[in-house]
């Protein structure tokens, strides 16, 4: 700590109360081709639109376009839709997408990879640039796209805060109803190439760290997981937009919804339990990015999150820097679940274990060393 006082001076543009050491990751790239205003949507691929429509709407998003080969699902705030489901024989993750600051940063970020701009589809409108990270994941980055209008929003309760009477001779009564989706938060992507793919996101989207992981004992070597926010300057944004992990295998991890407040997500979980879906660990609250969170797996085994209260930072703090524990995930709620850890017999598990082999024989960041770290954490 006395070498991070020294580094900074004080521990005023700091959100954690440990920063980095001298000549750590400092989060952010001197010179990004273009700064990213958000997330737009996520696509995934699923054989059942039927299905994956019933469970979308228990859980709280509304439909914005539905055909025979394509689902569109939106939150109430204006804008694009949260979820782009296509038709396909096997249920996958598609990719990502996220909205440029300025139409010609789409050009200008095309013009920098070598890769060609175009028109979208009708359905979404305007224009895009599809690139794909280290880790073999699609990234859209478009602009000028159709802009739905918003849509009549879940109210948030009153609260009385301990002797603060805001609500006086009315009760509390929170339907048991779907958790109205208000926008898509961020994504959640594991990669072999954990460092390349953070370095690349933070030069080609002009991302910058919210918060680093590191294994347990192995902080020389690097961080393994990173909390990524957009830089909208003097504006505050999501702790996290994307966040990325290091693992034996590149896929999807989570993605989450924000709601408007916890008895929202409270009753909406009630309402998804009652329909015999599955939870996969909820409620509580995290240590980074302080969400109250309560996740669920939708018919295809996707982790979706609720999530209400989020902390917003703008460009001026600096990342944090924490030991990566299971028991440090949340400040309060149940233990993290084995089913959210993905150690749950079954298919997932299984093939992440095999994954394990793979990645150990193959050239990437994820060795014996850091698998050793890995099941540290799993059980600490």
């Amino acid at each position: 700590m006395n070498d991070h006082h020294d580094h900074h001076g004080t521990h005023s543009d700091l959100h954690s109360e440990q920063g980095a050491l001298r000549g750590e990751h400092p989060g952010r790239a001197a010179n990004p081709i273009i700064k990213v205003h958000d997330i737009a949507w996520l696509e995934f691929q699923k054989p059942d639109l039927a299905a994956a429509e019933t469970f979308a709407q228990a859980f709280g998003f509304a439909t914005s376009l539905r055909t025979r080969d394509e689902l569109h699902l939106r939150g109430t705030d204006a804008g694009a839709p949260c979820v782009i489901v296509r038709r396909g024989p096997r249920s996958q993750y598609l990719g990502a997408a996220f909205t440029a600051a300025e139409a010609s940063d789409v050009l200008r970020l095309a013009e920098a990879t070598g890769a060609t701009s175009k028109k979208l589809p009708e359905t979404i409108g305007g224009m895009g640039v599809d690139l794909v990270d280290p880790s073999g994941a699609s990234i859209r980055v478009v602009a000028d796209t159709h802009k739905l209008p918003s849509l009549p929003a879940q109210t948030p309760l009153t609260f009385n805060a301990g002797h603060e009477m805001v609500r006086a001779n009315q009760t509390q009564r929170p339907l048991r109803q779907p958790a109205t989706v208000q926008r898509l938060g961020h994504v959640v992507l594991q990669s072999t190439k954990y460092r390349e793919t953070l370095d690349w996101y933070l030069h080609h989207l002009g991302l910058i760290v919210s918060d680093f992981l590191y294994y347990p004992g192995q902080r020389e070597r690097g961080p393994t997981m990173s909390f990524i926010r957009c830089d909208r300057g003097s504006t505050p944004t999501d702790h996290h937009t994307i966040a990325m992990t290091l693992g034996p295998t590149n896929r999807y991890v989570h993605s989450a919804y924000q709601v408007a407040d916890i008895d929202a997500l409270a009753a909406g979980g009630e309402l998804l339990r009652d329909l015999g879906y599955h939870r996969s660990w909820g409620i509580g609250r995290h240590i980074q990015g302080s969400q109250i969170f309560d996740y669920w797996r939708d018919p295809n085994g996707f982790l979706v999150e609720h999530f209400t209260d989020g902390d917003m930072f703008d460009c001026t703090l600096e990342p944090g820097w924490a030991q990566m524990t299971a028991s440090g995930l949340a400040q309060w709620g149940p233990p993290a679940t084995k089913d959210f850890l993905g150690m749950t017999p079954g298919r997932e598990s299984l093939r992440e274990l095999a994954s394990m082999v793979t990645a150990l024989r193959d050239d990437n960041e994820f060795d014996f060393m850091r698998l050793r770290g890995l099941m540290k954490v799993a059980t600490s």
